[in-house]
């Protein structure tokens, strides 16, 4: 029964568990809301049926009727705080470890997985959907399952009283369910109509506020505007049709329902005047009928989440099948070597990035990759620090497959510049803390100078205690790009990866803050990805990579030699048309080389 529950309704164990409890403290409180009218049976057993049949009367007295609508008044409120904390608070806390269980998922998932998703509809799933999973748990799904039970045990206990008017009373419940399960498939349908407009009003929105910069530079803000008002109608006209469908079938059912009563009094006074059955029975059955519905009428003002439900569940089931990135969290290299070993590797079915690639990025050296742009050097940089999985292939540090090693256990020993920097609404100052959470100001501040962070920083109103907006968008490229820079410097890992870490910043800048990053990849696993030639001069090998494939791997020199992809590269920055027509490429590329060793620079 609990991996039923989990399974169709997306709950945990202590969940399904609470889902039960709850269940049954709502049948206990539905069948607990007859007591009224189980008092008015005892006080008109006591009372009106010894007028009918001429005997004594009031064998209890008023005291008795008051003790005992205390005793009720009292049993009702227990079973209802049972029922609060077994339904309301318990849904609450699922729904708040439903959350948490959904980021540590998105936490352990293969970078592939946000790539292919939209943020706005991951937004959606984390706080949209399990929202309104959490209203319907709360309101709806226990309530259903307690309103067939406890009119289950209702009818049961009235049809052995008499058949006819508990037939006469219960009739339109099967119709109003037929009428509402009629309408299920429609529904349904509907509700994943509205579920696709409404995400796609958020990806519009969504899109909008990411891309404001370039929608407003070419005056296309017009255009994207009626592109939202569409969506929005779409939506609302979708909406609306929803709602009206829903109220259709809902008032039907509950008018059905209202019908019942209506068969009670005609029926009743029916056999009431054939002396089939007495006023007594007759008035006890008047007085159910305008409570017994009670349970089913909640169900059905909840209707529209019910049927909702199961577009929210299938979602919420499949991020929970998704693999996730495991491995061993105790990781002991022998060394720092990284070891690319006949890697192949593609985003999409069919869409090959890497193929066979192979080569090694040794301790102590600088190993830059270099080619064409879309070729696969940003991915393999990624790679080696298992962003992805790869396909096929092993890719190696210290001799062990990254693979079989936690995602976050392997992150410690890395320190990552990528040229799309990622930066929080935060100072300045805690922005480069991340790389290293319990480092002093000190450190901070260290880091920030080589960086040459301090320039641009004692420019602003509170230098390092300064909100730079959401990834930075008081900031320059080139200044958000020494802040990334200062942070990987701060945590002195191991191993080092670079993408176009000074792509963004100018040469006079450039220049200065590689003699920080010099510091940085002292004995070290560097692995930098450059078009600037100047960037790379200082490499003890190259590793050429054109349509994801190794071209070219080796010393500079030797590659230069070899008049390859990399010296046609070497060739076209300096503005040379031909290495091998004068002798004056030679002479810049080991003028560059040595100029660039002194400064210690890469």
């Amino acid at each position: 029964m609990l991996n039923l529950l989990k399974k169709r309704l997306a709950l945990s164990t202590k969940g399904a568990k609470a889902f039960l409890k709850g269940t049954f403290f709502t049948t206990l409180l539905n069948l607990a809301l007859m007591l009224p009218a189980v008092f008015v049976f005892l006080f008109l057993d006591d009372y009106l049926r010894p007028l009918i049949t001429q005997t004594e009367t009031g064998k209890n007295g008023i005291l008795y009727y008051i003790a005992l609508g205390i005793l009720f008044m009292i049993i009702t409120w227990v079973i209802a705080r049972f029922q609060y904390r077994n339904t309301y608070t318990t849904i609450y806390e699922e729904s708040a470890n439903r959350r948490i269980s959904l980021a540590e998922k998105l936490r352990s998932l293969p970078l592939a997985f946000f790539g292919e998703k939209n943020l706005s509809d991951l937004t959606a799933t984390i706080m949209s959907d399990n929202t309104e999973l959490e209203h319907t748990f709360s309101h709806a799904v226990p309530q259903l399952f307690a309103s067939v039970l406890s009119i289950l045990l209702m009818a049961i206990g009235l049809f052995v009283y008499n058949w006819q008017l508990a037939l006469a009373l219960f009739w339109v419940v099967p119709v109003a369910l037929a009428i509402i399960l009629f309408s299920k498939k429609n529904q349904r349908k509907n509700n994943k109509i509205i579920y696709e407009k409404k995400r796609n009003v958020s990806e519009e929105i969504q899109q909008g506020l990411e891309n404001i910069q370039e929608i407003k530079a070419y005056n296309n803000e017009e255009k994207y505007l009626k592109a939202l008002d569409k969506k929005l109608d779409e939506y609302e006209q979708e909406l609306t049709r929803g709602e009206l469908l829903t109220g259709v079938f809902v008032n039907s059912a509950q008018s059905i329902l209202k019908l019942g009563l209506a068969s009670v009094i005609i029926i009743g006074a029916h056999l009431l005047a054939t002396n089939t059955i007495g006023l007594f029975s007759y008035l006890i059955f008047l007085i159910i009928g305008t409570r017994v519905y009670e349970p089913i009428n909640e169900v059905f003002n909840n209707l529209a989440s019910l049927f909702y439900l199961d577009i929210r569940i299938n979602r919420m089931n499949e991020m929970k099948a998704l693999p996730i990135q495991k491995g061993k969290k105790e990781f002991t290299p022998e060394n720092y070597d990284i070891v690319f070993d006949h890697v192949n590797f593609s985003y999409e079915t069919g869409k090959q990035v890497l193929q066979d690639v192979s080569f090694t990025a040794k301790q102590g050296e600088i190993t830059a990759l270099v080619g064409p742009s879309g070729g696969g050097k940003s991915t393999a940089t990624k790679l080696a620090a298992r962003f992805w999985d790869i396909d096929s292939g092993k890719i190696l540090l210290g001799s062990q497959d990254i693979s079989k090693i936690e995602p976050e256990i392997l992150l410690k020993n890395y320190s990552v510049v990528f040229q799309d920097v990622v930066l929080f609404n935060t100072s300045i100052l805690e922005n480069i803390r991340l790389g290293k959470h319990n480092a002093s100001d000190e450190e901070v501040l260290r880091v920030a100078k080589l960086a040459q962070c301090d320039e641009f920083v004692q420019k602003m109103p509170r230098g390092y205690q300064t909100i730079i907006g959401e990834n930075g968008a008081t900031l320059s490229g080139g200044e958000r790009q020494r802040i990334s820079i200062a942070r990987a410097m701060l945590k002195d890992a191991p191993i080092v990866l670079l993408d176009e870490a000074t792509a963004s910043i100018d040469v006079e800048n450039e220049t200065k803050i590689q003699a920080g990053i010099s510091k940085l990849i002292k004995n070290k696993t560097v692995l930098i990805i450059a078009h600037r030639m100047r960037t790379v001069a200082n490499a003890e090998k190259i590793v050429v990579l054109e349509d994801g494939k190794v071209i070219e791997s080796g010393k500079p020199k030797e590659l230069k030699r070899k008049k390859g992809i990399f010296a046609n590269m070497i060739k076209r920055q300096m503005g040379l048309r031909s290495c091998s027509e004068s002798s004056t490429g030679e002479k810049l590329w080991s003028l560059n080389h040595a100029r660039v060793k002194s400064e210690g620079n890469l």
